[in-house]
């Protein structure tokens, strides 16, 4: 009790657990404030437009050094938030809840010693929504998250098709400069230009880089199934050097190897950077081995992944050395070629194989030297170097006006594993919230339907969960005007229910005829849902 007799304002919870909770709530402040006075330069260095952004994406990395579990749980046992969905705002959600805290203990909350004011929760969200605007252009009526598509070649002598995927919903056209030629990438950007002005609706151009790209390297002919080589697991395979035909293994009269199958490797300059024991992967993660010997000519790799019934490989196939640490610069020489074509006609940059900051910086310097307005730059995730590089990739892309974050999950779940690969996107998703910067989810998504024309129905559920990122890719395929429409309603759809990780509570319909009982009472659930069952 007070002194005047009323109820004392802990009286509901014991106060000492209140001041528990309070101090360790003050030591992750404490940890942030620490982080930021150590990353000074950091937030000096990025663009005035982003030093909020930058700012709280150091507080988000610092708080989640703890492991919180403990304090939510502690949190929600008395009613207040439980951090869980701070990303966009860290230390304003830290100082909200102290606030409460030490207005029930009685205890005033100490000044921050933060020098950028923290964005507020709605302003962490408006940041959030102003950068992807102005990386991916206004959203569509009635959804917010963007659908982007990449291009078949047809889209460079088919202006009819463009003009197709742009009404059905498309809002940022991709192109693979990996693939097809300048003339043809010139013929889809006219296309689509002259699209935009007949539909009224904007679409953004976004150009990929091919970046150094190691594949496989051609196989005789005359070998068996027409170029390809069939491995078992146990098998031993050469990849080398030069560029010598890949062929099946040979064998003695009793069945015995001397001589393993061999491939090439389209890229030698890797061959130093591996070591022995590393893990080598190939065509998106079928194949996989360890590299038991490293020699002057070939990489000798024993087979550790495949199918009992073997598995095929042929040319011109991807390879992953996820453990290896390449040596390699992000752009190529062709790269390089292409940039002053690409900077002229391209809204975004595609970049491929990003390793480290410097990789960032560069291409910023390049384009600037190109362009007094250069794209931005959409930064590449895909390998297990790019993602635990992540922060610096972030704060070095805010050193710019506009960047995001393509989440290729292809090449990143054969690089981490693809039984890591859900908690390695909600990961990615979660920091680049912190940074209030957008991110594209890519690699696969509606596969099934865009090149068969039926999805699975873990691909409409894995399109459902895109909601949470500002853009999701669609790759080419027969059907991909189809799976455009079928992803604009699913975008549509689940963006009444989910917003980033936050649940949004709209009304639900589906058993509202029973709830009142409308059917009779008689316990029949009704004969056909209402046509929008959220």
């Amino acid at each position: 009790m007070n002194a005047n007799g009323t109820p004392s304002r802990c009286a509901s919870w014991d106060r000492r657990a209140l001041q528990t909770i309070a101090e360790r709530l003050l030591q992750i402040r404490e940890e942030i404030s620490r982080t930021e006075a150590r990353h000074r330069d950091c937030l000096t260095s990025v663009h005035p437009t982003h030093r909020q952004s930058a700012c709280n994406l150091l507080h988000y990395l610092a708080f989640r050094r703890y492991d919180l579990r403990p304090l939510q749980e502690d949190l929600a046992s008395i009613g207040l938030s439980s951090l869980g969905r701070n990303e966009a705002s860290v230390a304003f959600s830290i100082d909200a809840l102290l606030r409460i805290l030490n207005g029930l203990i009685g205890s005033p909350l100490p000044a921050s010693a933060s020098e950028i004011p923290p964005p507020t929760c709605a302003q962490g969200r408006a940041l959030l929504e102003q950068n992807t605007c102005r990386l991916l252009g206004p959203p569509p009526p009635g959804r917010k998250v963007r659908i982007m598509v990449t291009m078949p070649a047809e889209a460079a002598t088919d202006p009819d098709f463009v003009r197709e995927l742009i009404v059905s919903g498309m809002d940022c056209m991709r192109i693979n400069c990996a693939h097809d030629h300048p003339d043809a990438w010139h013929q889809m950007a006219t296309h689509l230009r002259r699209a935009q002005q007949e539909t009224g609706r904007t679409c953004r151009l976004l150009m990929d880089l091919a970046g150094p790209k190691l594949r496989t390297g051609h196989v005789r002919q005359e070998e068996p199934e027409l170029g390809v080589l069939r491995l078992f697991k146990g098998d031993l395979l050469r990849l080398t050097r030069d560029p010598l035909p890949g062929q099946v293994a040979r064998r003695d009269p009793e069945g015995r190897i001397i001589h393993p199958a061999q491939i090439a490797c389209q890229l030698p300059e890797v061959f130093p950077c591996v070591r022995p024991g590393e893990r080598i992967w190939f065509d998106d993660g079928k194949i996989g081995g360890i590299v038991r010997d490293v020699r002057p000519d070939a990489l000798l790799i024993e087979i550790t992944h495949a199918r009992d019934s073997g598995e095929k490989l042929r040319a011109e196939k991807g390879i992953n050395l996820p453990d290896s640490a390449l040596n390699l610069p992000a752009l190529t020489e062709q790269d390089l070629q292409n940039l002053p074509f690409i900077a002229a006609h391209a809204d975004m940059i595609g970049y491929s194989f990003v390793q480290r900051a410097s990789d960032v910086d560069e291409l910023r310097q390049r384009l600037s030297e190109l362009s007094a307005t250069p794209p931005a730059i959409v930064i590449k995730v895909e390998t297990q170097r790019a993602f635990l590089a992540l922060p610096q990739l972030l704060l070095a892309g805010l050193r710019a006006e506009s960047v995001g974050i393509m989440i290729a999950r292809g090449d990143l779940a054969v690089e981490l594993g693809y039984e890591r690969m859900a908690e390695v996107q909600e990961e990615i998703l979660w920091v680049c919230e912190a940074a209030h910067v957008p991110v594209i989810w890519a690699t696969q998504v509606l596969e099934g339907l865009a090149q068969k024309g039926r999805p699975s129905r873990a691909e409409i559920t894995d399109a459902a969960m895109g909601v949470r990122a500002e853009c999701v890719m669609l790759n080419k395929g027969p059907h991909v005007i189809k799976a455009v429409r079928t992803l604009d309603d699913i975008l549509r759809r689940m963006q009444e229910h989910q917003l980033k990780k936050r649940s949004l509570l709209r009304e639900l319909h589906a058993w509202a005829q029973w709830l009142e009982g409308e059917s009779g009472n008689t316990g029949e659930p009704p004969q056909k849902a209402p046509a929008d069952h959220g």
